[in-house]
């Protein structure tokens, strides 16, 4: 195997639900960066073989997402484009198959990335071609009905991912007070990242167009730097009226975002070659399936396969990145895996999906 790096990662600012981004199409967002990426970095367009890009709620507004992605950005029409959607892991997937492109010889400079306008989901009909009938037509938000139909047809999940997330707080007994709490130290994390510029390096400032003035949009919007234990803890649980313990709320769990991210995945030749600077490289990665009406648990066994492959254990790590879907999915992932305080220290140090925002792709 080749030796490859992940170089230049860049993003737009995290826009809230219905906030700056809501006028803005994903591939608009991914586009600009790549664009601006290549102009950062001086990478001559031709030498990008593939744009792998990821997307959890397609339109048929930008097919072949990558592909688009790629085009729209300006690069040559010899470089390829797919999409990949692995759900809350899909712009790391899109990383992971660069690298192993370039690994395995297929490929030598890739651009990789996700970009998400939840706002922009779209609402759809599986009936509207040939089965209306005289009660109506029926549509279904696009934004929710994938929460409640992954489990197929065998593993159903009726009160969708939050549902799930009830089910570990039941299964790993984690507390109400125990979820605010972490999600008051996200936001805190990220407020204080935020204000120490640590985000301005890799987010490209987008203009969106307005009737009367254009907006700059370079400054995350989800964060909440007013965060407090006492206004969290007045939030109604949302499954309340099902179940009287549920204890997920708005404010403990991640939000509905919108936003994209791209990197440079080549061979360590290449990066000396165009004077890329490397961030890193991938040492091991693991996938691990679980069921689906616990899948937030999914990052204990796929940690602890990559970490053996790697020959490392959880002390070896210096940063820790678990994403945030919910307060008590992170919570419970760190109790199966018997997270110190040391670990915990060392987890989401800059914030995560609760605070940074969670546009899914």
């Amino acid at each position: 195997m080749r030796d490859v790096v992940i170089c230049e990662p860049v993003r737009t600012a995290v826009g809230g639900f219905g906030g700056a981004f809501k006028t803005v199409h994903a591939h608009e967002m991914a586009a600009h960066i790549v664009s601006e990426l290549m102009a950062r970095t001086k990478l001559p367009a031709e030498v990008v073989e593939d744009c792998i890009f990821a997307q959890c709620y397609p339109t048929m507004e930008a097919p072949a997402f990558g592909r688009m992605i790629a085009l729209d950005a300006g690069l040559t029409t010899s470089t390829g484009g797919y999409q990949i959607d692995r759900r809350c892991g899909s712009g790391l997937q899109a990383v992971i198959n660069a690298v192993m492109q370039v690994a395995t010889g297929a490929n030598d400079v890739i651009i990789a990335g996700g970009a998400e306008s939840m706002s922009n989901a779209p609402f759809f009909s599986i009936d509207m071609r040939w089965n209306i009938r005289g009660d109506g037509l029926m549509l279904h938000d696009g934004l929710s009905r994938g929460r409640y139909t992954a489990g197929g047809k065998h593993h159903p999940v009726p009160g969708g991912m939050i549902e799930t997330a009830e089910n570990l707080r039941r299964d790993y007994q984690i507390s109400r007070e125990a979820q605010d709490q972490f999600a008051y130290n996200s936001h805190m994390k990220a407020a204080a990242a935020q204000k120490a510029g640590k985000f301005s390096e890799e987010i490209i400032p987008y203009t969106v167009k307005g009737r009367k003035a254009d907006t700059v949009v370079d400054s995350d919007e989800h964060i909440r730097a007013d965060s407090s234990l006492e206004k969290l803890s007045t939030l109604r649980a949302i499954r309340g009226r099902v179940d009287d313990q549920s204890t997920v709320t708005a404010g403990n769990a991640s939000g509905q975002n919108d936003g994209a991210a791209a990197c440079i995945v080549c061979t360590r030749e290449a990066a000396e070659k165009y004077g890329l600077k490397p961030l890193g490289r991938l040492v091991s990665w693991s996938v691990a399936g679980v069921g689906p009406e616990v899948m937030g648990i999914g990052p204990v066994p796929s940690t602890q396969k990559a970490l053996k492959t790697a020959g490392l254990e959880l002390k070896d790590i210096d940063v820790i990145e678990l994403n945030e879907a919910f307060a008590a999915q992170v919570l419970a992932c760190t109790k199966a895996l018997e997270f110190s305080d040391d670990d915990m220290d060392r987890l989401n140090v800059n914030g995560s999906g609760i605070s940074l925002g969670h546009p899914v792709g």
